[in-house]
């Protein structure tokens, strides 16, 4: 047989493997719907190779708001969440669009502001502080879109009752964490934020933690399947694996020893 005939022979074969393989490749595929913030913390990038490592699934992940994750699961558009907004969470799991919630890590929210502090806030009292914020029109830079952190500040000035106008100082931004912690850098502004993308931030200027310690400020991340019963397009097998792998030994023990500065940025919270 001919060099040429050869490879007319093995040409059906070779066909048959790339199909097979890129099969394959789609199969181990998930689409993973988060927060900025774990996404900005790096906590992902340490994260998720060890996944690979251990199932074999690539993991793409589209970094948004909470409210826009949990939009993403409504409409089908991803395999697996990890947000962090339990009450949203929770809805969510009422209205038969995802499985399960398992809380798997938490940290914490602070006040960030300039060092010299001109509304006074610093302690940890957070209700104290927004009010405080208020009452003296000092710049805060809002997320303003429906995140996990901007559904904490809302709940704060309700709870500080200034759930109305905030007044002029007062600059929803639209945008993640890392861009409303360089608006405030460079305004010399007020901003909440969760503990992981601060202490991965690289660019503080004079912004520095205000207040924490507060315990209304406590920060749960939850991970949830989307259903597969309302959307069987969906990768839940490998949606599940993610979910029983960052909830067992391995996985808690990775969240916990993910550090910046010798900062432990998470906390993990399931019980394998």
């Amino acid at each position: 047989m001919t060099g040429f005939k050869k490879t007319l022979a093995w040409q059906p074969l070779l066909w048959v493997a790339a199909l097979w393989f890129n099969t394959a490749a789609h199969a181990e595929t998930m689409l993973m719907a988060s927060t900025t913030s774990t996404e900005q913390s790096g906590l992902f990038a340490y994260l998720l190779p060890a996944f690979q490592q251990a199932t074999g699934i690539t993991t793409k992940v589209v970094a948004v708001g909470t409210g826009q994750a949990l939009d993403m699961a409504r409409r089908g558009d991803a395999d697996v969440l990890l947000v962090h907004d339990q009450v949203a969470e929770e809805k969510l799991v009422a209205e038969g669009f995802a499985l399960r919630r398992c809380p798997v890590m938490s940290n914490d929210f602070m006040l960030l502001g300039p060092a010299t502090d001109p509304a006074k806030v610093t302690g940890r009292d957070i209700v104290l502080a927004f009010q405080k914020l208020a009452a003296g029109n000092a710049m805060f830079i809002s997320r303003g879109d429906q995140s996990g952190t901007h559904t904490m500040e809302l709940r704060l000035w309700k709870t500080a009752g200034l759930a109305g106008a905030l007044g002029a100082g007062y600059r929803p931004c639209g945008c993640s964490m890392g861009a409303a912690l360089n608006m405030a850098a460079s305004l010399g502004a007020y901003v909440l934020s969760d503990r992981g993308t601060w202490l991965s931030f690289k660019n503080p200027r004079d912004l520095t933690v205000l207040v924490a310690g507060d315990k209304r400020l406590f920060n749960q991340y939850g991970v949830l399947a989307v259903n597969p019963a309302k959307y069987p397009q969906i990768n839940a097998a490998a949606a599940q694996k993610f979910v029983d792998w960052i909830l067992s030994s391995a996985g808690q023990t990775l969240i916990a020893s993910y550090k910046i500065g010798g900062q432990q940025l998470f906390f993990p919270n399931a019980k394998p």
